[in-house]
């Protein structure tokens, strides 16, 4: 069976000595991230993931979800308990504003927790997130009746959320979706239509279910500019804000799936169900991005969290399995083998999981850190520019991270040879979650235009240019360090192969806009790759300073060294063919005929 042991220590790290946490006390909640704080919120949710919620992983994809004859789901063996214990520990609403019954502390608490829970049970961990979501769409479009009947419920877990966007014609292009709404003359809507992949759409966790629903209401205009959100309760709340009538959205039935069997992936049915508006008509995208948005970074962190939890049982294999003798000589001659560990290759796969583990978890806390600074500080300028590099950020982490760590899992299948692909021993499980999270939220090739195609110009470039002067300044001001040239100077050429690829868009997708959506993958992963090195270099920085200074765990900073060496040498140096394939352009891409396909 897999093991789990949420990454406490790297988390603190970062929090504490990477982007000091201490610095952001102005801001709304930081100033209740004390060490203290730190340390107790991470402990406690690391208990909750390996003691409570890891164990359910594998009943959870061995039993599945049963759509039962009424229409209701049961989710599997444990499943309602645990829910029970994460929402009663205030876990999702852990970032939620106080005043609506949220703990308030940073965004970035979220989103560490939401990797331990990933990495314990990514099928369980959708069922919070989801509502995360939920709760921050209606905190910013619903008006004031919607935030004091929905909110607390939503932030104290006994009620979920949900987010009803693809219809069987419309997955991408929700320009396509019909289901309609009807005004019913008392300020609320009959909605009718048909909803598919709706994750945790019905389940027994709760005791109600929030849907956000779009829909296009009578004589509203074609395309994206003529769809609404509606807040569609399971039951519609009574006098008292508790579930009373139960209204007509049904589960018609649950997809038969390759993997995350213990979220029940849902079609819903709306016969004429009644709804109200979320907003604005016809301002349901805008709405709905504000949610998906912060479901993007989630489910890239659920990529992150799956090849984290691939990772540590890979290493824990590699460490016990004897197979062969090393290339130098027998490392352990009284032995009938040598242990895998000591084979260049499995260190060259382990070493590529542990660095981008650790160096997506940074990605994640910054990019995090933005999301707080964005929605919390009275900084008008700096709030802006946060904003903008969070924008940057969001396809980035929900992309790179989700690639990367499906092929992540499917290396650590890889070390386990024959064994991983059994059954038993929960390789082939990881490889079957995590292919989801590269399609759902925005399938990563959408994730690549947006970034190409709206973030880049955003605000006139001034965030993209802001944040190649901070990476490029932080270049400059460690260049006469020596110890830190290994990461520092790689570093450097891989930023200049970023801007030079930034200024080939700029010359030549104008004229010929195929060219950026031909090179907007390879631009993506040539930013992420940047990104993680400038990480990398922060956190190779603490760990010279603490090594210096002969502060901490000098175990854990040569770690930290060697590691973010190997990204350097191993993995940075991709920059070179990204910028490569991208100055190529679309010409032979776009020259064969669609009939030779």
């Amino acid at each position: 069976m897999p093991i789990y042991r949420a990454p406490v220590e790297d988390a603190r790290f970062l929090l504490s000595d990477v982007f000091d946490i201490a610095r952001y006390s102005n801001l709304a909640g930081f100033s209740d991230a004390t060490p203290d704080t730190i340390d107790a919120v991470l402990d406690a949710a690391a208990r909750l993931c390996e003691d409570v919620i890891q164990p359910l992983n594998r009943i959870g994809d061995v039993e599945g979800c049963t759509r039962n004859e009424d229409g209701s789901v049961t989710t599997p063996t444990g499943f309602p308990d645990a829910y029970r214990q994460l929402a009663e520990g205030g876990w999702v609403g852990l970032s939620a504003d106080p005043e609506i019954g949220g703990t308030g502390l940073p965004f970035v608490f979220t989103c560490l927790m939401n990797e331990f829970l990933s990495s314990a049970n990514v099928a369980f961990c959708l069922y919070p997130s989801l509502t995360q979501g939920a709760i921050t769409a209606l905190a910013i479009h619903g008006n004031e009746e919607q935030k004091a009947l929905y909110l607390p419920k939503l932030v104290e877990g006994t009620w979920t959320g949900t987010m009803n966007l693809t219809e069987p014609q419309a997955g991408t292009d929700l320009g396509l979706l019909r289901a309609k709404a009807v005004a019913n003359g008392d300020g609320s809507y009959a909605i009718s239509g048909t909803k598919i992949f709706i994750s945790a759409g019905e389940h027994d966790l709760t005791e109600n279910i929030v849907h956000l629903v779009l829909a296009r209401i009578e004589g509203a205009p074609a395309g994206t500019k003529g769809i609404s959100m509606f807040v569609v309760p399971k039951f519609i709340p009574d006098a008292n804000g508790k579930p009373g009538e139960k209204n007509a959205v049904s589960c018609g039935s649950l997809e038969e799936k390759m993997g995350i069997h213990g979220s029940p992936t849902c079609v819903l049915n709306f016969d004429g169900a009644t709804g109200w508006l979320v907003g604005e008509p016809h301002s349901g995208l805008k709405a709905m991005f504000t949610m998906m948005n912060e479901a993007r970074l989630g489910v890239g962190i659920q990529g992150l969290g799956l090849s984290e939890v691939a990772y540590q049982n890979a290493a824990a294999y590699a460490r016990d399995r004897r197979q062969g003798r090393a290339m130098s000589g027998p490392s352990e001659p009284d032995k009938a083998a040598d242990l895998l560990v000591v084979h260049p290759d499995i260190r060259r796969m382990l070493l590529t999981m542990r660095a981008f583990n650790e160096g997506g978890r940074a990605l994640v806390a910054w990019t995090a850190l933005q999301s707080d600074i964005a929605h919390r500080s009275e900084d008008e300028a700096a709030a802006k520019l946060a904003d903008g590099w969070l924008g940057l950020a969001t396809p980035i982490v929900k992309a790179f991270l989700t690639d990367k760590g499906f092929e992540n899992t499917v290396l650590a299948q890889q070390v386990f040879g024959g064994h991983g692909y059994i059954t038993e021993w929960g390789m082939e499980q990881f490889v079957r979650d995590a292919r989801i999270a590269m399609i759902y939220e925005g399938a990563n090739g959408i994730q690549a235009l947006d970034l190409v195609g709206r973030k880049l110009g955003r605000d006139g470039g001034k965030p993209v240019m802001a944040l190649f002067k901070e990476i490029g300044d932080f270049v400059a001001e460690n260049a006469g360090n020596k110890d830190l040239e290994p990461y520092v100077l790689p570093l450097g050429q891989a930023l200049k192969d970023l801007q030079s690829a930034t200024m080939w868009f700029m010359t030549n997708a104008m004229k010929k806009p195929e060219n950026a959506g031909a090179g907007s993958t390879d631009y993506l992963n040539l930013f992420a790759l940047v990104l993680l090195a400038w990480m990398w270099a922060r956190m190779a920085r603490v760990a010279q300073e603490k090594l210096a200074a002969n502060e901490g765990n000098p175990a854990f900073w040569n770690a930290k060294l060697i590691t973010g060496r190997f990204f350097m040498e191993h993995m940075l140096p991709e920059t070179g063919a990204n910028l490569a394939r991208i100055t190529s352009g679309a010409d032979t891409m776009m020259a064969m005929p669609a009939e030779a396909f």
